[in-house]
């Protein structure tokens, strides 16, 4: 992903209709969502998105483990969608399993994969216990000889944590401990996750890329991206629901604002 990023990197979450299989699914086709995704997709990139996240957000409920369904028609999906826009970077979430997250990138060739809930520790949310994921995803990727960066969630703010440590302590067993190649960080608001980014920087240094994993806005993003190496918007663009689709104005807000971040920066595009 690297020879693609222009820094600050702006993403956007695009969710998928229920996929055939799921129990949200009404009888749509695989070939109807993907071609639904293929134009939010069109409409990012001509508002100047570096790319997108594909998460199945929409095949609820969900647990830790993916069904063969879903990684069949997310790979399908994504398949698709890098043929059609080759030069957007792809990253690939499969709720909430990261190794079929792997599985999924390494057969479209993604350019990373994000593992949002427990690449480390423990938590408990409405789908009940879930618990580490490093080592499967590790040792798949080993096994199966995949390049595909992980870039993996330091303690999702939505679900309960139970592993008792802090968040710049997590991010250091994330990166130091469990390979991570890069992290999602944020908080409950632009100031809390400004002042999260410059603990972790403070404890790991400036070698791995962090992404702002919630709460960016067309108001925030530009102080924001003063900070982070990225960010993947989702229910801002969404007008605060992340099942809807991306609202080409706010997504043409949202990026007016990560261009004037970039000139702050002096990376003039």
């Amino acid at each position: 992903m690297a020879d693609k990023m222009n820094f600050p990197v702006a993403l956007a979450m695009i969710q998928p209709e229920p996929a055939p299989g799921s129990y949200k699914n009404n009888g749509q086709s695989i070939d109807e969502i993907i071609e639904a995704s293929k134009a939010e997709v069109k409409m990012l990139k001509e508002n100047g998105f570096d790319g997108y996240i594909i998460q199945n957000r929409n095949d609820a409920p969900i647990q830790q483990i993916a069904n063969p369904e879903t990684i069949s028609y997310m790979t399908k999906l994504a398949v698709e969608l890098k043929r059609e826009y080759p030069d957007m970077i792809q990253g690939i979430l499969i709720n909430w399993d990261g190794v079929a997250s792997l599985a999924v990138a390494d057969a479209a060739n993604s350019d990373f994969i994000r593992v949002e809930h427990t690449y480390t520790g423990c938590e408990v949310g409405y789908a009940g216990l879930m618990k580490a994921q490093c080592v499967d995803i590790l040792n798949f990727k080993k096994r199966i000889g995949s390049k595909v960066p992980i870039y993996a969630d330091v303690q999702e703010i939505h679900y309960e944590q139970l592993c008792g440590k802090s968040i710049v302590d997590n991010a250091w067993d994330t990166v130091m401990n469990a390979f991570a190649d890069g992290l999602f960080v944020g908080g409950h608001s632009a100031e809390e996750s400004i002042e999260i980014i410059k603990a972790v920087r403070k404890k790991i240094g400036n070698g791995i890329p962090i992404f702002l994993s919630s709460g960016a806005t067309g108001e925030n993003i530009d102080k924001i991206l003063q900070y982070f190496d990225g960010v993947s918007v989702g229910t801002w663009v969404k007008n605060g629901n992340m099942r809807n689709p991306i609202d080409p104005e706010r997504a043409k807000i949202f990026m007016e604002g990560v261009h004037r971040a970039r000139k702050l920066r002096g990376n003039n595009d």
